[in-house]
């Protein structure tokens, strides 16, 4: 057996729609272009200091590189509770409602793991990040793709196709990525009420809850009930700029953080304990540190919104998240988001997302990540000048 096609879950996979254009960016760099990588959502920014100072201090201890706790050490899942509490004014029980994980993907994939069957329904947005689909298809369930061009939409369709299949799980995930829209607790309302009604999970990606510029957006578990249905993930990864640490939290109802907790407890061990302990560091941290990581965020947002408008490619303000979702221009739009991705290297040295890596609807628009600084925006933005111009 020697290809992968051969491999019944690597079947159900489709091809990679990302991998072009990353070849394609990694043959032009070879060559010694400076492509502005505003493709992949990588924080370009450090942690604070005192998490990698508290990281440094544990890591001396010699016990503390021996094997971890698979559902999160206690003090860590202790702060999880108290940020909750905190933020949201949701009480946790870090015991039973609470489970550090390797990031939110992670999380998320093995509560996908841990809950779904062969066949098993699974309703989710499109456009969405892609493991808020192939998680579930990978553990064997079938996807009912969503239009999400909007939470009106997306809402509507969730009630549509409630009525119309037997559907297990629910994904939700404001603010979105790619498309960086959020709502508001009357939309958590409405789809707690129809989970109970239809006996279906929630599964909710609360990633980007601390990256927003407008109102802070709010989580599943402010909605009375939420806990009978749903389960969060979140992230410290673009909160604290600690995406490589892979730290994250799932949270919720207690049924299904037990299940992820026993599926985890035979897959890792849990993060690295030093890194769990600066995980307490950042969460029970001063909010400064959070502050100034969103104006950073927000600074770029502004100017690239400013530039890429004075470019001659206007593009919605978003209103949270770490991207921008930019429809193609008219001019290019019957190249759709693949080639115009590719157009964008060749032609301008910028580095893009196409829309269709985050699925069918999601062609008409590239996801622009905040990933460079304010002086390679205005760059980029001179680039797509000469660009359009021509």
């Amino acid at each position: 057996m020697t290809q992968t096609e051969d491999f019944y879950r690597i079947q159900r996979l489709p091809p990679y729609v990302f991998e072009e254009v990353n070849n394609l960016k990694s043959s032009l760099r070879g060559q010694g272009r400076d492509i502005i990588d505003l493709g992949m959502g990588n924080p370009d920014m450090p942690p604070p200091d005192h998490v990698i100072e508290k990281l440094v201090e544990t890591a001396r201890n010699p016990r503390a590189h021996r094997y971890s706790a698979s559902k999160g050490i206690g003090g860590l899942r202790k702060a999880i509770a108290r940020y909750y509490q905190r933020r949201f004014d949701v009480p946790l029980n870090p015991d039973t409602e609470v489970v550090a994980t390797l990031g939110s993907k992670e999380g998320f994939a093995n509560l996908a793991q841990a809950i779904t069957a062969p066949q098993d329904i699974v309703l989710s947005p499109d456009p969405a990040y892609p493991i808020h689909a192939y998680g579930f298809i990978i553990a064997g369930g079938v996807v009912g793709a969503i239009p999400a061009l909007s939470p009106e939409q997306y809402l509507a369709g969730l009630h549509e196709a409630a009525k119309s299949t037997r559907a297990k799980v629910m994904v939700l995930n404001y603010p979105s990525n790619p498309t960086a829209q959020t709502v508001e607790l009357d939309f958590y309302r409405d789809a707690v009420a129809l989970a109970r009604k239809h006996d279906i999970i929630i599964f909710s990606d609360l990633a980007y809850s601390e990256i927003y510029y407008e109102t802070p957006p709010p989580s599943i578990f402010q909605v009375e009930g939420a806990k009978d249905v749903a389960v969060e993930v979140n992230s410290l990864s673009k909160t604290f700029s600690m995406a490589g640490w892979r730290v994250g939290m799932a949270v919720g109802n207690e049924r299904l953080i037990s299940a992820l907790a026993r599926v985890k407890s035979y897959l890792d061990y849990g993060a690295f304990t030093p890194i769990q302990v600066a995980a307490v560091a950042a969460l029970d941290g001063p909010v400064s540190a959070i502050d100034e990581i969103r104006a950073t965020y927000r600074a770029r947002r502004d100017t690239l919104i400013d530039h890429f408008n004075k470019a001659g490619w206007e593009i919605p303000v978003p209103a949270a998240s770490m991207f921008a979702w930019a429809p193609i221009p008219e001019k290019y739009a019957a190249l759709g988001s693949v080639a115009f991705a590719k157009l964008l290297m060749e032609e301008a040295d910028v580095a893009v997302a196409p829309g269709l890596g985050f699925g069918e609807r999601g062609d008409g628009h590239v996801r622009i990540g905040l990933v460079e600084n304010q002086q390679r925006i205005r760059q980029a933005a001179r680039n797509l000048k000469r660009l359009f111009s021509a």
